[in-house]
């Protein structure tokens, strides 16, 4: 049986690597990933719109990994629509690299379970199998935490360098023409990066559970025999 403090460690593992499950499965449902501030380029140019009346042109964009929404501004009051990625927008964006987030997630989610059954199992006992013990739920964490920042890095490419949000804004508008003034990495973003976070200290209370520490030990108390104690 493990002892006390490992035991307390390894819980402490199984509960931070359910939350980063759950962590995931939210980012991942929630349209919250990116917000950004749209500009109405082609109707600010038919009207030759000042600063002051450029307010009238720009509106708002929110998409997380699957749906999301928009508000138009292009000087006839606000249109607010929603979208979703699949099955037709993706074929306008980087298909492979916004599919390859969401599998990198997926496979996450799953190394995450994993990570959590043998951080229970060596909670209970110490395993017969090296894999299954401490080195076993290194190699989970490790693999989930790399699959989440695989995950991350890749949707900051495709916004950064492929212009996610810009495309999104763009889809199916034949008439009008948007610019992106600002974007911002939402909730979602950040959950995930906490989840990487989590697999990360999983692996630091892993490194600390292999430590041995010295025992204390008490000194023995001395017994004193008088010549009394020998007569009788």
């Amino acid at each position: 049986m493990p002892g006390c403090f490992k035991k307390t460690l390894f819980a402490l593992a199984s509960i931070i690597s359910f939350a980063s499950f759950i962590l995931i499965v939210v980012a991942m449902g929630t349209p919250k990933w990116m917000t950004g501030k749209i500009l109405c380029k082609t109707g600010a140019e038919l009207v030759n719109a000042t600063d002051p009346e450029l307010v009238k042109f720009i509106g708002e964009i929110s998409y997380g990994l699957f749906q999301g929404g928009k508000i138009r501004q292009c000087g006839l009051g606000g249109r607010r629509s929603k979208f979703t990625i699949f099955p037709h927008m993706v074929k306008k964006l980087n298909a492979a690299l916004h599919v390859m987030i969401i599998m990198f997630l997926c496979v996450a989610i799953v190394f995450s379970l994993i990570s959590f059954g043998f951080c229970i199992l060596n909670t209970i006992k110490v395993p017969y199998r090296a894999i299954k013990g401490p080195a076993g739920v290194c190699l989970w964490n490790f693999l989930a935490g790399g699959c989440v920042v695989l995950a991350v890095t890749s949707f900051m490419a495709a916004v950064k360098l492929h212009h996610l949000t810009e495309r999104i804004a763009n889809f199916q508008e034949n008439v009008f023409q948007f610019v992106i003034l600002e974007e911002q990495f939402e909730d979602c973003f950040w959950l995930c990066v906490a989840s990487a976070t989590a697999h990360a200290v999983n692996l630091l209370l892993i490194a600390i559970s292999g430590i041995n520490f010295p025992e204390i030990k008490t000194k023995p108390e001395e017994v004193n025999v008088t010549a009394e104690d020998i007569m009788y």
